[in-house]
């Protein structure tokens, strides 16, 4: 008889279930460098519907997080433009880590360590059901993704480009 994997809590599914958020578990088997492309493969999923949780940091060093569809990247001068800063980039993975409280490829934007600004692509909000990192690498969950608005305070941006 299969048994369900079992996928131990993290701060980001603690949270969900403390606020009554319905999630689907999602684990697989996480590959170095892998990303969100290689999640979806195995998962089935179509990588526009996954989601990356991006820490980036504007001109002063002050972290915030981007959410992006899995086949997109992130046009930091769009996004900077649109937030009021004179630059965005991406933290340093150990700066990143320090920040969420999570490691680089399991970085979840619910439950991190350090309260920051969360931007969200605002073609993400359209989507029916998005997965996204649930605090561990191999681990994403299944949610609304008007969650991010309701629980994050994510507000939308424009500033998606086509991965090349």
């Amino acid at each position: 008889m299969a048994r369900k994997e079992h996928v131990s809590e993290t701060p980001a599914t603690a949270l969900l279930k403390a606020r009554g958020v319905p999630f689907t578990e999602h684990p697989y088997e996480y590959l170095e460098h892998g990303g969100a492309e290689h999640s979806a493969r195995v998962l089935g999923f179509d990588p526009f519907t996954v989601v990356k949780t991006l820490v980036m940091e504007d001109e002063k060093a002050r972290p915030l997080i981007v959410l992006m569809h899995g086949n997109r990247k992130v046009s930091t001068k769009n996004l900077a433009r649109q937030i009021g800063a004179k630059s965005v980039e991406p933290c340093k993975p150990e700066v990143a880590n320090r920040h969420s409280g999570y490691l680089v490829g399991g970085t979840s934007p619910f439950g991190t360590r350090k309260a920051m600004p969360v931007y969200v692509e605002e073609t993400i909000l359209g989507l029916p059901r998005i997965a996204i990192n649930g605090g561990r690498r191999g681990y994403l969950v299944g949610i609304d993704p008007q969650v991010c608005v309701q629980l994050l305070d994510a507000r939308p941006v424009r500033c998606a480009l086509d991965e090349t």
